[in-house]
């Protein structure tokens, strides 16, 4: 029995990884269907590599055993989802394997691009789901942060550009983390 048009093909992670052997074009694999990345704009990359930096930074000076990761890193969800996080921290080196994380990450932040919805709506559901701790939404357009410690609430709590942010998954610790994204990188 072959499949009517209206059904969509539903690709593995294995399946996804020997498609994208030939392409140049990054994709996403959500619930086993191929979702295309926007280009990244100069002010997403800048946005990336200071939450990156920070984030890296704090745990460094802090003998942390969480490691940060960006884009374009793979990290498997489920056997149909595989995501490229903006940024992420893990706290289970043991998940990684040479090419990608096999889990939910600690803490994720996605810099909203064109592909407005997928931040908001797709991915928010897919790492609520999965079990990653926090998830922030980064938006230059609207200069706000939209986080989620879904620990504790599934409601955000949104925060203007340029006031510190607590970062979650470090608020229980000896030396608490916040981030501060200035009003200028928007």
């Amino acid at each position: 029995m072959g499949t009517t048009a209206k059904e969509k093909r539903r690709y593995t992670v294995s399946e996804y990884y020997a498609l994208m052997q030939d392409t140049e074009e990054k994709m996403e694999l959500l619930d086993g269907e191929l979702v295309g990345m926007a280009s990244p704009s100069i002010q997403h990359q800048r946005l990336t590599r200071f939450l990156t930096i920070a984030l890296d930074r704090y745990i460094t000076q802090n003998y942390g055993t969480c490691e940060v990761f960006s884009a374009p890193t793979d990290v498997m969800l489920d056997e149909y989802t595989l995501v490229i996080p903006d940024v992420f921290v893990v706290c289970h080196p043991e998940w990684l394997d040479a090419q990608k994380y096999n889990g939910a990450p600690d803490f994720i932040a996605e810099v909203v691009s064109s592909n407005r919805s997928d931040d908001y709506i797709k991915k928010l559901y897919w790492y609520q789901r999965s079990g990653v701790r926090e998830y922030w939404i980064v938006d230059p357009k609207a200069k706000k942060v939209l986080v989620y410690y879904f620990e504790e609430s599934l409601s955000p709590t949104v925060y203007p550009f340029g006031v510190p942010i607590p970062v979650g998954i470090y608020q229980h610790t000896e030396n608490p983390l916040t981030i501060t994204i200035p009003e200028e990188q928007a």
